[in-house]
Formats: C-alpha cells, sequence, structure tokens
C-alpha cells in the first residue's frame, strides 16, 4: 500500500482480515474479543454514528476510562469519517468546556456511569450527549443511547456506509500538553496516523503473536499510537486493566495471562513497577523488550529495569505533532541500545538537529532537534503564528534541544529550549540533574528545574522523593550532587517530599513543579 494512499482504517481491516480468530482486545476475566469481532462490532457502532447525523468532518468528543467501550467507540468514529477526540475524564468542568469549544466539538459520548463535568460543559455549550452501554460479549453490538435514531432512509445510509477513509480525512485531533504556554490543538490525520504505525511496527517488529498490557490513559497518544493502535495493526492483543487504569498490583498477573511480549510506560510507572517488584517480586513472563517514552528515562533506572525483567529496555522520543514516536533504540537484532540516548529516527522519519538560522550543526554539537515526515501533522488549528515559528524552514521544530552522534545518528536530549536553567550565562539541562539525582541509592524520584534568582537570573532547584523507609535530608543531597555534578549544576534548594505534581498520563512537566514547590521571596515575605 502506497504511503500516500495509507489509511490507518485499510490497516486495521487488513489485520482483521489476515487474523480474523486472533485476540484483539481483552479484560482479564470480563471480556475477549477476536479481530474479527472487533471489526463488526467497530463497523455497527460507525453505522449508528452515521445514522444518528454524525458526518465526515465533524468532531466527537470521548470522555472514557481505559475500556473496551472507548476503543470500539473511537475507531468507530473515525471509521465514519469523522474526527475523534478524546479526553481526560479528570478534568473540571471549565477544562472540557475549553477542549470541546476548541475542538469544535458536536457531541459528547461517555460510558454509562457518565462524567458530570463533562456532561455539565456540554450541556452549557448546547452539545448532545451520548452513552455506550456496557460490552458484556463478542456478540455486541455497542449500543449508543441518547443519540437521534436513524430516519427510514438514513437505514440504507447505514448499510451503505462507505468505511474508506481518505487520507486526508481527520481522524483524531488532541492537545499539546502545554508545558509552556496554553494547551495547541493537534488536528492528526488518516495518513499522519497510518504512518506512525507503520513506523512502530517496523521499530519495534510487531507480529500477530505479540501482546501487551496497557499502562497508560488511551486520550494520550502514546498509550493509543504505540500500545493500542499499533498492536491492532499488527494483528497483535491488547489487554486493558480491570479497572479502567493503571494498577501495579494487577499489573503483572494481566501480563502473565495475557502472554505479554512486551509494554511501554512512562518513567514514572517504571519506577512504581520496580518499587513493586522491589517489595513483592512475583513471576515475570519473557518479554522482548520494555520500551520508555514520553519523558526522559534516566540511565540507573534502564539498568534497573533490564536487571529485574531481564530484557531490553529501549528509550523512545515523541511528541503529539508527530503521532507520537519520532525516534527510537533499536531492538538487539537491530544494533546496540545507547542509555541516556533516544536513538535513531524511526522507519521513515526525517530528523536534522538546526541551528536558529535553520542551518544543521555538525554532528555532537547542540541544536534544535527538528523532523518531517508523513507522521506529522499539518499544523496547528487556528494558530497561524505558532504554526510560522513551529514548521519553520521546512522541518518541524521540536523545541528540544539534542545532539546527535557522528559514527551512528543517535540522538541524546539536552532539554526543552525553554526548559533549560541559564545560571549567568551558564545553560544547565535538567535532564543531567535529574540523572545525577536518581542515581541516588536511597531516591525513588527526582526533578530539577529553574527558578528565578536576582543574582544569576536563574538558579537550580530540585525535588525529592525518597525511597519507602528511608530518610533524607537536604544536606545529604547536596553533598551527593557536588561529588557529581561541577559546582554550577548543584542544586541550590533541595525539596524533599512525599509526592510530585504530575499529568494525567505520569508525566513530571517542570513548570508545574516548579509552580507547587517554589515561592517567589516577595510573595514568601508577604505571607510572613
Amino acid at each position: 500500500m502506497e504511503e500516500e494512499t495509507l489509511t490507518l482504517t485499510a490497516l486495521l481491516k487488513a489485520a482483521a482480515a489476515a487474523h480474523p480468530s486472533r485476540r484483539a482486545i481483552a479484560v482479564h476475566g470480563k471480556i475477549d474479543l477476536t479481530h474479527a469481532d472487533l471489526d463488526a462490532l467497530v463497523d455497527a457502532a460507525a453505522a449508528r454514528l452515521h445514522g444518528a447525523g454524525v458526518r465526515p468532518g465533524q468532531t466527537v468528543a470521548l470522555c472514557f476510562p481505559n475500556t473496551v467501550e472507548l476503543v470500539v467507540t473511537f475507531l468507530a468514529v473515525i471509521r465514519a469519517r469523522a474526527v475523534a477526540a478524546p479526553l481526560n475524564p479528570a478534568y473540571t468542568q471549565e477544562e472540557f468546556e475549553f477542549y470541546l469549544s476548541d475542538s469544535e466539538a458536536r457531541l459528547l459520548v461517555t460510558n454509562a456511569e457518565g462524567n458530570a463535568a463533562a456532561q455539565a460543559a456540554a450541556a452549557k455549550l448546547g452539545l448532545v450527549h451520548a452513552a455506550t452501554t456496557t460490552l458484556v460479549s463478542p456478540a455486541g453490538p455497542l449500543h449508543l443511547s441518547g443519540l437521534p435514531d436513524a430516519k427510514e432512509n438514513g437505514a440504507q445510509q447505514e448499510n451503505g456506509l462507505s468505511c474508506d477513509n481518505d487520507p486526508s480525512d481527520v481522524a483524531l485531533f488532541l492537545h499539546t500538553s502545554g508545558t509552556t504556554s496554553r494547551p495547541k490543538g493537534v488536528p492528526l490525520t488518516q495518513r499522519n496516523l497510518a504512518a506512525s504505525v507503520q513506523n512502530i511496527r517496523a521499530a519495534y517488529r510487531f507480529v500477530e503473536t505479540d501482546a501487551t498490557v496497557v499502562t497508560l490513559p488511551l486520550f494520550h497518544v502514546h498509550g493509543l499510537m504505540c500500545a493500542l493502535l499499533s498492536s491492532l495493526a499488527s494483528g497483535a492483543a491488547v489487554t486493558l486493566p480491570a479497572g479502567g487504569r493503571f494498577s501495579a498490583s494487577t499489573f503483572w498477573a494481566d501480563m502473565r495471562a495475557a502472554g505479554a511480549t512486551w509494554y511501554t510506560a512512562v518513567p514514572t510507572i517504571h519506577q512504581i513497577i520496580l518499587d513493586r517488584h522491589a517489595s513483592k517480586p512475583e513471576g515475570y513472563p519473557a518479554l522482548r523488550f520494555v520500551r520508555s517514552c514520553s519523558a526522559s528515562l534516566a540511565p540507573v533506572i534502564l539498568e534497573r529495569l533490564e536487571a529485574a525483567f531481564g530484557a531490553p529496555v529501549l528509550e523512545a522520543y515523541a511528541m503529539t505533532e508527530a503521532s507520537h514516536m519520532m525516534t527510537s533504540n533499536p531492538l538487539p537484532e537491530d544494533g546496540a541500545r545507547k542509555p541516556g540516548s533516544v536513538g535513531r529516527p524511526a522507519g521513515k522519519m526525517e530528523l536534522a538537529v538546526l541551528d536558529e538560522q535553520g542551518r544543521e550543526v555538525a554532528a555532537g554539537s547542540p541544536g534544535e532537534v527538528c523532523v518531517r515526515g508523513a507522521n506529522v501533522t499539518a499544523g496547528y488549528k487556528g494558530n497561524p503564528a505558532a504554526n510560522a515559528e513551529a514548521f519553520a524552514y521546512g522541518w518541524f521544530h521540536t523545541g528540544d534541544i539534542g545532539v546527535r552522534d557522528a559514527e551512528d545518528g543517535f540522538v541524546r536530549l539536552v532539554g526543552r529550549i525553554k526548559e533549560l536553567v541559564n545560571r549567568g550565562g551558564e545553560k544547565i539541562s535538567p535532564i543531567e540533574v535529574d540523572s545525577v539525582l536518581l542515581s541516588h541509592p536511597d531516591v525513588a524520584q527526582a526533578v530539577a528545574f529553574g527558578v528565578p534568582d536576582e543574582k544569576y537570573g536563574e538558579e537550580i532547584h530540585c525535588a525529592v522523593i525518597p525511597r519507602d523507609g528511608v530518610s533524607m535530608a537536604e544536606e545529604e543531597v547536596v553533598a551527593f550532587c557536588r561529588r557529581n555534578l561541577a559546582a554550577f549544576k548543584v542544586p541550590k534548594k533541595v525539596y524533599i517530599a512525599d509526592d510530585l505534581p504530575k499529568t494525567a498520563t505520569g508525566k513530571i512537566q517542570r513548570r508545574i513543579v516548579s509552580q507547587h514547590f517554589f515561592v517567589p521571596p516577595a510573595a514568601a515575605a508577604t505571607k510572613a
């Protein structure tokens, strides 16, 4: 299939035709769907949406935990040539109002239990709310209550609904995580999603005998694209946690029941899994690999994961704007992996490290990591200023500073351009400080961040969570950093904490952590 005419729907249809009786989606002890089951459920739900008046290009907002109902509804929306906009169920009503408005949603779909905040926002905006039934058998179908009934002639339209999506159809609408500014809307087409899935499948050599357990929310591109869609397009199997979200206590039982061959997670979840291993080791399935993405993985955590679970750990690099993955470390059969590196461009991705004038820098020199490829969005929705900046010189600018090796093209990230700490002219990479902090044997989690400083312009601070049962003092952390970092990189202030603020996907954003812990001197004086 030519890349220009490739669609996600076509990939999923081909997988269902090639592997109809293999498991597609399961919830351990509850439901087990084959690829043929899933395909039929999606076709029926797409016809129901079309019959109720959902038309190509219209946005349908989805608000669910990680359930089979979400998977079927998501795939049905895009099969009906509409735009799926999955939303975090934990949003406040005000946040739902923003996301529903910004995506121009026409319809909100939830599970049978509903979501009060989302429904209040939808009602305020005049949107129809539909709810799915709970799917209890592969025979289905998945009912959608609250939608208008199809008219007599609508039945013919339903039966004749074409699932030949066009590559240019916008299929998915997500928002950036807004690390430094208001979230920006990212439309992703069928071609974008298909190209990303193909890149991921090629990088990890997925086949129909692979299986995984989803650890991440499916309203985020990491879990959606890598764990779910790349598996389904390979004829492989995906297990969803029974509680609708990641649980360390059931993760390995689910992995064993699924016959899992791999899993992907953010570093925070890897650390939770490691902590569980340290306190309550279990039997582990033989894994082909473990994948880490969406935030920097400290080399010491990578080493602990490999030692604990006996599988290579492959760090990858991804962004919403690229329909997820841009680079990855290779499988052992494809070359050596490099701890601390995010690997090489995946599949047909092009990558360059550019200076501020759009010129490629020499290998080994830092610059902005820029990419282009069929998986990259054509631009942010309704934001010409952001597009002019992000797509200058014919490349998508990631906003990350990186260095590319001369010998093998591996990329090492230094940090976000706007997160580098400029201490009196000395640039400090928070990622480097994180890595040192996490190498301390008594540190469970850590994050470094910049704060304003009258003398130097910016200073480096950090927050640290000690391991369970361990007591740590600020002085101990500072002394450890002094032994392992240049003097100007040593955190001026250490916050010993029980918890760190995280996004819904488990990512730690430095800006949010800084706001949580740092009290500006003027504010401190006012409080005093």
